[in-house]
């Protein structure tokens, strides 16, 4: 999944991504995944890319790849 959003010099952004961002992208896809069950242990503040835990059930949890790049 791409995510764009505001950064500044040395990919740090304005804000950060969270899990709400996380699954309206996911939804923007066709994929409906509740935020609860996207797990990040905080807030994403620089852009990069990353591998966040998704729980789909209580004994299945699924690495995401996330890419968060800059819009600017």
């Amino acid at each position: 999944v791409n995510l764009k959003a505001r950064a500044g010099d040395g990919g740090r952004l304005f804000g950060s991504v969270t899990n709400i961002q996380i699954e309206k992208a996911l939804k923007a896809k066709g994929l409906n995944v509740d935020r609860r069950k996207i797990h990040l242990d905080e807030p994403i503040k620089t852009a990069g890319d990353y591998e966040v835990p998704v729980r789909l059930a209580a004994d299945l949890t699924v690495p995401l790849k996330l890419s968060v790049v800059s819009d600017s």
